[in-house]
């Protein structure tokens, strides 16, 4: 399975950005979930949404719930991040994944095999 990414950007504080992410190869059978995680300069990757494909349920961080909207067009294997109210600490690289978590690593890492290389989301104070 292959991720590509995109919809990355700089905005201004309270603006909004919505990401992209369709995979490609042997999707049917390689995942049941996707995510995005986020990674700031000097942090570690962190969960900000995911949300299983089939029956659609979402998990959101604490961090971004009310902000952010993930979801998915299953025709087109796309996974979707709508990003509003965009703070200053959403600055990061996000980085989309698929996979086959658990009902205890959907929002970990470890849960996801897949991964796409990050677009860059800028907001400026």
């Amino acid at each position: 399975v292959q991720l590509q990414a995109s919809g990355g950007g700089w905005v201004q504080t309270g603006g909004s950005l919505r990401l992209s992410c369709t995979a490609s190869g042997r999707t049917s059978s390689m995942h049941n979930a996707m995510g995005w995680f986020r990674q700031a300069p000097g942090t570690e990757r962190e969960f900000v949404a995911a949300i299983r494909t089939s029956v659609r349920s979402k998990f959101l961080a604490d961090s971004v719930k009310g902000r952010f909207t993930i979801s998915t067009d299953n025709a087109k294997n796309t996974v979707y991040l709508e990003m509003n109210s965009l703070k200053p600490e959403d600055t990061a690289l996000y980085y989309c994944a698929a996979g086959t978590p658990i009902v205890s690593t959907i929002t970990q890492r470890l849960g996801y095999k897949y991964w796409g290389q990050g677009t860059l989301v800028t907001v400026s104070s």
